[in-house]
């Protein structure tokens, strides 16, 4: 009976390490032609839909460049792309489930993620920061004791949020929208005092209101993030193909021009410009490029 047991168990095993076998992304698409693109509904300038429902962003534009290393790599003239929405709460689940190849919309990278799957070098360079009225009387994180303050959920921005309200005595009433697009709406009708999240995405938000002058991003930064486009832990070969034509992007000057045109120009929907130059620390960045997350 033993003997039939263990012979059992090593049955069992052999059956989940077959199901547990690593997806072979770069093969599967060589053999289709068809590569899956995560991307974001509602990440205002980096991965989002515009009037016409297209995705568009900074960091959708970075991610189809990625596809000429690709082709090049696998010897293919074409691919076929297949967008997929994802959300802040299942983006790395669809990575890790194969449901999505590639995502570059505006993911933390963070040694808690990078357990989970793997990052590119880093594409962008945040603070964690908030968005009031400019009559609200909020200009950091020590006046919203007693205030009502929504955060986009499963962000590493909710995670700080929830730390410095206990730190305080949960003098916060923390409220959670499941896209920043609602999180932004809640502040914007008045049903919350301040948006925490990171700086670029508030001042993507603030680009689509209605009365843009009527909102500005405050506070000393809570913390300094970077983003990247997320891949399965066992695609090494096809980040090493991210990586190296990131690289290149970033250091022959492209990436600072497609920067520019998202940061610094009219963007859809409104036509709104964001006007916000590149930090030092994002410049420094587009020089040495690196796959390190701040945390």
């Amino acid at each position: 009976m033993l003997r039939f047991f263990l012979i059992f168990l090593g049955w069992s095993g052999c059956v989940l390490a077959a199901f547990a076998q690593p997806i072979d992304t770069l093969k599967r698409i060589a053999d289709t032609g068809i590569i899956n693109l995560g991307h974001r509904e509602s990440s205002v300038p980096f991965s989002y839909y515009d009037g016409r429902h297209q995705v568009t962003g900074y960091s959708h534009e970075l991610m189809l460049r990625l596809l000429e290393g690709i082709k090049t790599e696998l010897g293919l003239p074409a691919l076929t792309i297949r967008l997929v929405p994802v959300t802040s709460q299942n983006r790395m689940a669809m990575v890790q489930n194969g449901a999505v190849d590639l995502e570059c919309g505006s993911t933390t990278h963070n040694n808690e993620r990078a357990r989970q799957v793997a990052f590119s070098v880093s594409i962008f360079r945040v603070d964690t920061r908030l968005m009031t009225a400019r009559d609200s009387g909020i200009g950091d994180f020590p006046d919203l004791a007693g205030k009502r303050v929504v955060v986009t959920t499963s962000t590493t921005s909710e995670r700080l949020l929830r730390i410095f309200n206990e730190r305080i005595g949960r003098k916060i009433t923390v409220m959670v929208a499941s896209d920043h697009g609602e999180s932004f709406a809640l502040l914007e009708s008045g049903r919350a005092d301040a948006f925490m999240m990171d700086d670029a995405l508030l001042y993507g938000e603030r680009a689509k209101a209605q009365h843009p002058e009527r909102w500005h991003v405050v506070g000393t930064p809570m913390s300094s993030e970077v983003y990247a486009c997320m891949m399965r832990k066992s695609d090494h070969e096809l980040k090493r193909i991210v990586d190296a034509r990131l690289s290149y992007l970033m250091r022959s000057g492209v990436a600072q021009r497609i920067y520019t045109r998202w940061f610094q120009q009219p963007i859809p929907p409104r036509g709104i410009n964001l006007d916000w130059p590149a930090s030092p620390d994002l410049l420094e960045l587009f020089r040495n490029p690196n796959d390190r997350p701040i945390d």
